[in-house]
Formats: C-alpha cells, structure tokens, sequence
C-alpha cells in the first residue's frame, strides 16, 4: 500500500460475467465500521448465490466470505482495496452461480478482479491529513479569527463560550498548523496560541 491513500468520492459499480456467473462489485466511502456493514446489509441481494465484502477504515478491516470456500472471496476483495491505496472504503461483490465451478484460484481472481476494477474505474480523492487545534480568544478577536482562518481551510468543530470570551476547537489540514499557529499569535497580539489537541 502507497503512502498517499486515496477515498472514493462517491458509491461505484462494476459488473462481470465470468464463465456464466454473474459478478457485481459496489463500493462506498465509509467513515465507520458501522457504516460499512450498514452498506453490506442495504446492497446484499438475498436472492443471489454469494454477497462477499470487506471494507478497510485506517487499521480497522474485515471481511467475509459468505459461503465461499475460506480465503477466495472477501481477502481478495480487501487486497484489491490495498493494492489501489485506498482508504475509508467498503465493497461488496455479490455473484450469481452459472453453473461452472470456478475452483479456489478462479473465485479468488474473480472476486478480486471484479473488486480491483471497481475501484480503479472509481473516482478517488486523496485523503489530507487532519489535525486538531484549540484556542481561548477575547470577543474582540472571534469573527478575525474565524475568517483569517477559514483561509487556511480550518473549520470550527465546537465553540464555547464564557465570560472573557470564546474557546475554539478547529480542524485543519496537517500542513497549514504551523501557519495557522503564527496567524492565531499575529492577530491577537499574542494574546492567544492555538494549541494541539490529540
């Protein structure tokens, strides 16, 4: 897996025909493992012969076979999610029977190559690292700040407030903390630091 991983942008879908059974690979981004089996329950089809997934959030992963042979559906699904360096994701192959038995190598090609060509026909975002920063700020200061750093893409994700002012938690890509940190000190003279939060 690459250093820069990527995210879907939205839900995809690839299908194949392979020795007269029927293959569908459907992936969404996910943020959660809840979210990801909540995807798997709404798009398996009960009708079909296999509904198959994985789905990898950071290092949380699982996958399942249901009731292929061990190993030749769901891990092939999650190496195809590696090998294309994506994050946050889940996929589900869901496969109807024709009749020809694939054996052990065939299924695991099939349901990872169906897998892997969802994905690479997919449209991907890369995934910025994020960091938390939080900062104690007089009144006076509040819309500044707000705008002076919504420039460096932060967003607030909680504010409160109390008698001499307002405490910010913002969320901001990796790259840009350092430049917000010194624009925090420059435009309240110091009188505020924005500090990071784990």
């Amino acid at each position: 897996m690459s250093d820069a991983l990527a995210a879907l942008a939205g839900r995809c879908r690839h299908e194949q025909d392979i020795k007269k059974s029927r293959f569908l690979a459907l992936a969404a981004p996910v943020d959660s493992p809840e979210e990801a089996l909540a995807f798997v329950q709404e798009v398996g089809d009960p009708a079909a012969t296999h509904n198959c997934w994985a789905y990898r959030i950071g290092q949380a992963y699982r996958f399942n076979d249901d009731g292929e042979p061990g190993g030749t559906a769901g891990r092939p699904i999650l190496q195809a999610i590696e090998g294309q360096g994506i994050d946050r994701v889940v996929v589900v192959v869901t496969r109807w029977y024709g009749g020809i038995k694939l054996g052990a190598g065939g299924l695991a090609r099939a349901y990872g190559g169906t897998a892997a060509e969802c994905l690479r026909l997919a449209e991907q975002v890369p995934i910025v690292p994020r960091a938390m920063l939080a900062l104690d700020c007089e009144f006076a200061d509040l819309a500044l700040l707000k705008a002076r750093l919504a420039e460096l893409e932060a967003s607030v994700t909680d504010e409160q407030f109390h008698a001499s002012g307002a405490r910010l938690q913002l969320q901001l890509p990796e790259s840009r903390v350092a430049e917000a940190q010194a624009r925090i000190v420059d435009l309240t003279r110091g009188r505020s630091e924005g500090k990071r939060v784990e």
